[in-house]
């Protein structure tokens, strides 16, 4: 366990959470694929993904989800890995060569339990995933 999972600090509402920032590669697309044992071809399959609506392979929802739980172990530590909840919309694709920074805030703390606004955009400002985590601290 890291220094920074041990001592997790202390927030308070309006606090901005720290920043996770992720390159999307095909590469990584197609890894996650593997460990994921989903190998739908709108994900790994260029030529396939050219014909949808999305014009090219995008990225799991997951794989993208995946820095918005990155983001929330920085700032909570354990106490995230132990009682963290997520309540989240998929609002948008993410594709290889997209940029995603995972931000969020705590919006309330509410006797034990902090909640957070959090969400994933690309450089653009896409939005890709937007909602609510919540920890117990």
């Amino acid at each position: 366990m890291t220094q920074q999972m041990r001592e997790a600090r202390a927030y308070h509402a309006g606090d901005e959470l720290p920043r996770m920032t992720k390159v999307l590669t095909q590469e990584k697309i197609d890894r996650y694929a593997e460990a994921s044992g989903d190998h739908n071809p709108l994900h790994i399959d260029p030529a396939f993904a050219a014909t949808t609506q999305f014009g090219g392979t995008i990225a799991h929802g997951m794989l993208v989800l995946a820095c918005i739980s990155e983001m929330m172990t920085a700032g909570f530590g354990q106490r995230w890995l132990a009682s963290g909840r997520l309540k989240i919309r998929f609002r948008g694709a993410a594709r290889p060569g997209d940029t995603v920074t995972a931000s969020g805030r705590v919006a309330r703390i509410e006797g034990d339990k902090t909640s957070c606004e959090v969400e994933c955009r690309n450089k653009l400002g896409d939005l890709f995933i937007s909602g609510e985590a919540e920890v117990r601290t």
